[in-house]
C-alpha cells in the first residue's frame, strides 16, 4: 500500500516556535509484548534528505527493516536506545516503564536535545524535557521513524537471542507478542524468566496464575492494564 514518506514538518516547527537546535525524535517498541522489555529509540537526524523508504518500522518487511536499519545507523546524527526490563515493567507499570526507558535512550545520546518528537498522543516522558507529541509520528516525521525502524529491529534481535534457551516459545517470530506458539507454550510451560508477571494474560492460567504479581498504592488505585492482551483476542 502506497504511503506519504515522513518529513521534517514538525521538526521545522518546533525550531521555529521554541527556538530548538537539538530536536530527537523518539518511539518505543514492546508495550504489547507479553515477554522482554521494553525498548526505547531516540534518534536526531537533523534536516537532511532521510533514506528512500523510510517510514513506521511496522510498514516493512522484515528484510526491508533490517536493511533499512543498518543504513540508518550510519546516516542519522546520533541515536540511542534505552530499556525497561520486564522487572521493572513489573514494578512500576508500562507508563513509568517507558518514562525510565526514554530517559535512559535520552541521556544515552551525545548531545542532549532541546526538544523531543515523541510519537503517540500521550506524553509519557514529561518533565524537565520539551516534548511535542504527534499522532502516527512514526510515518509523518523523520526522526521518529528513524528511531521506530532502530528500535524495532533492535528488540527483534534481543528477543530472537533470549528466545535460544526458550524455542518453544517462538519468540524469534513474535519477539514476545502473544501468537498461537507462545499461548500454547505458555499453558504447557509457564512464563519464562523473561515474561511479565504483572499482566492480565496470567488470569487465564489457572496453573500458572499463582505466579502473577500485583502492584498495589497505598491510596487505593488499582494496576494499569492499558495496552495488555489477554488470552481471548
Amino acid at each position: 500500500m502506497p504511503y506519504e514518506p515522513p518529513t521534517h514538518t514538525v521538526e521545522r516547527s518546533l525550531r521555529a516556535t521554541t527556538g530548538a537546535k537539538i530536536v530527537a525524535g523518539v518511539d518505543e517498541v514492546g508495550r504489547g509484548a507479553w515477554a522482554g522489555p521494553v525498548t526505547v529509540c531516540a534518534a536526531i537526524t537533523g534536516l537532511r534528505r532521510p533514506p528512500e523508504g523510510l517510514t513506521d518500522s511496522k510498514l516493512l518487511t522484515i528484510k526491508r527493516r533490517t536493511q533499512l536499519a543498518e543504513t540508518l545507523r550510519t546516516w542519522v546524527t546520533s541515536y540511542a536506545l534505552g530499556h525497561a526490563s520486564p522487572e521493572e515493567i513489573d514494578e512500576l507499570g508500562m507508563t513509568a516503564a517507558l518514562r525510565l526507558a526514554a530517559g535512559r535512550a535520552l541521556d544515552g545520546l551525545p548531545v542532549r536535545p532541546d526538544a523531543v518528537i515523541l510519537d503517540g498522543k500521550h506524553d509519557y516522558l514529561g518533565a524537565p524535557w520539551r516534548v511535542r507529541t504527534v499522532i502516527k509520528g512514526d510515518q509523518s516525521c523523520v526522526a521518529v521513524a528513524a528511531a521506530s525502524v532502530i528500535a524495532k529491529v533492535q528488540r527483534d534481535k534481543m528477543m530472537a537471542e533470549l528466545g535460544i534457551d526458550h524455542a518453544d516459545f517462538g519468540f524469534a517470530d513474535n519477539a514476545g507478542y502473544p501468537s498461537p506458539v507462545h499461548k500454547a507454550a505458555l499453558a504447557e510451560r509457564g512464563p519464562t524468566p523473561y515474561h511479565r508477571l504483572s499482566w492480565a494474560y496470567l488470569d487465564a492460567l489457572p496453573q500458572w496464575r499463582h505466579l502473577k504479581k500485583v502492584r498495589s498504592w497505598a491510596d487505593g488505585s488499582v494496576p494499569e492494564i492499558e495496552g495488555q492482551l489477554g488470552f481471548d483476542f
